[in-house]
């Protein structure tokens, strides 16, 4: 009699174990290692977190900005556990801030600065000191690029210019887009005439082709830093951080059309 009165409450205890054990998997599961990336990085950093040797390594999401976009909100506490940005300025504004794991900042990539055209246009420009190319965007047409003055694109784009004397001539007639890969999108849609975006970029892009490379000298160096970032350090960021400076995937960037990070 004593045994039949207990039976229930020891079927609810073994019923609330049973829950527990099914349960406890998911409550130490890790969190993915959340990457903040420069937009002209998704492409190729789409393809490396999908190779098998990458995400053998455990789950990893993306999410993709213009740098100074991401260096603000990671400012805010934005949880990323990687930053990777497409110039050293964005990323010396969070070291200044300590919101980066000391030793960790190295250079990752380099890239050049092109200038493209829907893929069906005609347009020819030489990209030497004097070039007009005002001319070159027709009566109506606008350059587009990434916004000047603080998007990392839009600088290296907007001292180019300048450095061979054209941009006086087109500072009125610019499309200016939140990141590089909407700079991009104008100029493939048909909505620009002419784009100054990084040559990964275009490469990425049937829609459009390259007129021309900006010289080397006509802008600083581009260079794309990474780093872990303070608060959010772990084995698995640690570790997804070293695989992208790991030779196959360093091969798969340059597949995307990016370079070595240039000598300083």
């Amino acid at each position: 009699m004593r045994s039949a009165r207990r039976r229930p409450w020891l079927e609810t205890a073994l019923r609330l174990s049973c829950a527990l054990v099914l349960l406890a998997p998911f409550a130490v599961r890790a969190e993915p290692v959340l990457v903040f990336a420069a937009a002209s990085l998704k492409p190729a950093l789409d393809a490396i977190l999908a190779s098998p040797a990458v995400a053998a390594i455990g789950e990893a999401k993306a999410s993709y900005a213009a740098s100074s976009q991401l260096a603000r909100q990671i400012e805010a506490g934005a949880p990323a556990a990687i930053f990777v940005s497409a110039d050293e300025d964005w990323m010396n504004y969070l070291a200044e801030r300590d919101r980066l794991v000391a030793g960790t900042r190295s250079d990752l990539l380099g890239n050049a600065l092109v200038l493209v055209a829907p893929k069906d246009s005609a347009v020819k420009l030489e990209l030497v000191p004097g070039v007009d190319v005002a001319a070159a965007l027709g009566k109506d047409g606008r350059l587009a690029l990434a916004e000047p003055n603080s998007v990392p694109a839009g600088k290296y784009a907007k001292a180019a210019l300048g450095k061979l004397g054209a941009w006086d001539g087109v500072a009125t007639r610019i499309v200016s887009a939140d990141n590089v890969r909407a700079a991009l999108n104008f100029v493939a849609r048909g909505e620009a005439p002419l784009g100054v975006v990084y040559r990964s970029d275009a490469l990425s892009e049937p829609a459009v082709r390259v007129v021309a490379t900006f010289p080397d000298d006509s802008h600083a160096p581009i260079v794309y830093p990474a780093a872990l970032v303070a608060g959010h350090d772990s084995a698995a960021a640690r570790r997804l951080l070293e695989a992208l400076r790991a030779p196959a995937q360093q091969a798969i960037f340059r597949a995307h059309g990016f370079d070595a990070p240039p000598s300083h």
